[in-house]
């Protein structure tokens, strides 16, 4: 098979063939339609969060079933799945409690790629996934049936974009219904969180981005206020907007310092500032913990939307075929594996809310 490898942090991907196992007892291995590119799988193959090399990233994925191991059950081959990063045992007490996206169990992928080049020679399996590639051998966890009237190249984008920024309202915070919300970054996640938002019934919905086209399609989306914070006075215009109070929940959709300390001072009290984007390592924000707890605030962080796989993204296939989940209007592009790293420049210029490879 073909796969777009990373051999130096940095560095453009190569596309070279590679080998790729059968799968073994409760894995699965899935033929790719398309995978798209996040913004996770840059900092990896730039190396924010170190991690070895050489590797296959890309993990926002979607195709069909090849072949199951031994004890798979819940799907078959020729099943149309979305393919997620998220590996679960379903018995630890992370998963008992439906917190998959913290499971403390082991599989025998976290050890032994399914990767190998032609002389033999172990790839690393980017986010537990390796979906620039057209084939993947993935834990059966980390995939989920969809009906097949669902478009392959759009479900794509329901593996950790929509997925995260989704459940980061629906799931970490649980917004309620009335309340007012801000999302700080309106990329494939933010977009997403504003949607959530809107589906949950929040009253004020403000964006905030740098780029006045992101805010433009924020709009779309759901928001109902747009702030741009190379501009304007953020916590001005937000408390102008609020009367003054601040906001009930502030979602960080992006990993930056700045933006992780723009959120507290936005809160209302008894606000929650949600951190979904993560910084590269060893960037650290500072606030006033005094503060937080005399106004009852909360400070809380949202791995892949706190989500559950077979829970979830079910839930968001039924919302966009009843026409309530904008899907299709998130991507931005579509690309062949060899034009792989224009698609990457592409969002790294901020272009794109999702760029997809299309196998």
């Amino acid at each position: 098979m073909r796969a777009a490898v990373c051999r130096t942090f940095g560095e453009p991907l190569s596309i070279e063939e590679l080998a790729i196992a059968a799968p073994e007892a409760g894995e699965v291995r899935v033929r790719l339609s398309a995978c798209a590119i996040c913004h996770s799988d840059i900092m990896f193959a730039d190396g924010a969060w170190g991690g070895d090399l050489p590797a296959v990233f890309g993990h926002e994925a979607s195709g069909i079933i090849d072949a199951v191991g031994e004890g798979v059950n819940e799907v078959v081959a020729g099943d149309h799945v979305v393919v997620t990063l998220i590996r679960s045992c379903g018995q630890c007490g992370y998963c008992a409690r439906s917190i998959e996206t913290q499971c403390e169990g082991a599989f025998r992928l976290a050890g032994q790629s399914p990767l190998s080049d032609g002389s033999g020679g172990s790839i690393i399996q980017g986010l537990n996934t390796g979906a620039f590639a057209e084939w993947v051998v993935v834990d059966q966890s980390q995939v989920c049936a969809i009906p097949k009237t669902v478009p392959l190249d759009v479900a794509s984008i329901l593996g950790c974009g929509v997925l995260t920024g989704f459940g980061a309202v629906a799931n970490t915070a649980k917004v309620s219904p009335g309340s007012t919300v801000a999302v700080i970054g309106c990329g494939g996640v933010g977009v997403n969180s504003i949607q959530a938002a809107m589906i949950s019934g929040a009253h004020h919905i403000i964006a905030i981005d740098i780029h006045d086209e992101k805010l433009g399609l924020a709009t779309k989306f759901g928001a109902t206020h747009v702030v741009n914070s190379q501009q304007q006075d953020v916590l001005g215009r937000v408390m102008a907007i609020t009367q003054q109070r601040g906001v009930d929940y502030v979602f960080v959709t992006v990993g930056a310092k700045s933006a992780a300390e723009q959120a507290l001072p936005l809160l209302a009290r008894a606000g929650k500032a949600v951190i979904v984007g993560m910084p590269a390592s060893g960037v650290f924000a500072e606030y006033d913990p005094g503060d937080l707890a005399s106004k009852g605030q909360a400070l809380l962080g949202s791995k892949m939307g706190s989500s559950s796989v077979k829970r979830d993204i079910p839930h968001l296939v039924d919302l966009y075929q009843s026409g309530r989940l904008k899907l299709d209007e998130l991507i931005s592009g579509r690309y062949t594996l060899e034009d792989i790293n224009e698609a990457i420049a592409s969002v790294k210029r901020g272009e794109a809310l999702r760029n997809l490879v299309i196998f």
